[in-house]
C-alpha cells in the first residue's frame, strides 16, 4: 500500500501501484500502473517505473526508466511486466524494458548492477549478480547467466545465451552464445580463454578450476571437432561444472563462440 510519508509530493503515483511502507519515492518520479515496489526500495528523482514487480532493497537512481514499453514494432500494448528480485542497483539513464506477448515478461534476478546508460530489451532473462557496465546494449530475448560481467559499450545480439561467470570485453559485438566461465572480446567477439580470475574470486575450488581448464583445452585446442570433444569429455565423468558447460554447448541454438585463429588468449584477465 502507498504511504504518503515516503513519497515526495511532486511524485506522480498511479492508484493501482503498491508501494511498501518502508520504500521511498523521490521528487518528480513517476510510478505507473501495475507496479509493486518492495520493502526498503528507493526510487530516485525523475525515475519512471511502471508494470514492474520488484522485491526488497532495490535502488533506482535518478532518471532511469524501468518497465517501460519495449522498443519492438510488434508490441501492441499487451499487458506485460518486468520482474526484478532484491538488492539491484539501477544507475542514471538506464532503460529496462518489459516483455512482449512472446514471453510476457522481462526477468532480472537479485544483486545486479546496471551502470549508467545500459539497456536491457524486452523478454530478456538475467540471473543473479550480473553487472552491465556503462552503455551496454542487450537486445531482446537474451539470457545472461549468474555473475557475468559485460564490459562497457558491448552489444549483445538478440536471442543469444551468455553463460554464468563469464567476462565479456568492453566494446565487443557478440553474435554467438558464450559458454559458462569464458572470456570473450572483439568485433565480432571471439573466445579469449577462461575467466579464471572471476572463478577464483567466486571461491571455486582448485580441483574444479583445473577440471574446467582441461575441458576448455579439449574443446578448443585438441584438434577435435566440437561435437567430438564434447563426446570425449562426457565419457570421463566430468565434475558438475564441466557437465554444465557441455550441456550448454549441446543446447546452443545460435552456435557457440570459439577462439579466433592466431589470436592470443588471456589467462584470467579482467577485460572491460
Amino acid at each position: 500500500m502507498k504511504t504518503m510519508a515516503n513519497i515526495h509530493p511532486t511524485a506522480i503515483v498511479d492508484p493501482s501501484a503498491q508501494i511498501d511502507a518502508s520504500a521511498s519515492v523521490g521528487p518528480y518520479a513517476i510510478i505507473g500502473p501495475e507496479t509493486v515496489i518492495g520493502p526498503g526500495s528507493t526510487i530516485g528523482a525523475h525515475a519512471v517505473v511502471e508494470h514492474v514487480r520488484m522485491g526488497k532493497d532495490n535502488r533506482l537512481f535518478p532518471g532511469c526508466h524501468v518497465g517501460v514499453a519495449p522498443q519492438d514494432l510488434k508490441y501492441a500494448g499487451e499487458k506485460t511486466h518486468l520482474v526484478m528480485g532484491d538488492k539491484n542497483t539501477v544507475r542514471e539513464c538506464v532503460t529496462l524494458n518489459r516483455g512482449t506477448a512472446a514471453h510476457g515478461e522481462t526477468k532480472i534476478g537479485s544483486n545486479c548492477l546496471f551502470m549508467a546508460y545500459s539497456h536491457v530489451a524486452h523478454d530478456c532473462h538475467l540471473g543473479d549478480g550480473v553487472i552491465l557496465v556503462n552503455s551496454v546494449a542487450v537486445a531482446g530475448h537474451v539470457t545472461i547467466g549468474d555473475y557475468t560481467v559485460v564490459g562497457g559499450l558491448a552489444a549483445i545480439h538478440q536471442y543469444l545465451t551468455i553463460g554464468k561467470y563469464c567476462m565479456l570485453g568492453g566494446g565487443s559485438m557478440l553474435n554467438k552464445d558464450v559458454p559458462h566461465y569464458c572470456l570473450c572480446q572483439g568485433y565480432p567477439a571471439t573466445l579469449r580463454g577462461l575467466n579464471t580470475l572471476g572463478l577464483r574470486r567466486a571461491g571455486f575450488p582448485r580441483e574444479v578450476l583445473t577440471a574446467i581448464k582441461e575441458a576448455y583445452k579439449t574443446l578448443y585446442h585438441s584438434g577435435l571437432r566440437i561435437e567430438e570433444a564434447v563426446a570425449k569429455l562426457k565419457t570421463s565423468h566430468p565434475c558438475a561444472q564441466v557437465a554444465e558447460m557441455l550441456d550448454f554447448i549441446e543446447g546452443s541454438k545460435r552456435g557457440v563462440m570459439r577462439p579466433a585463429a592466431g589470436v592470443a588468449e588471456e589467462e584470467g584477465a579482467a577485460i572491460q
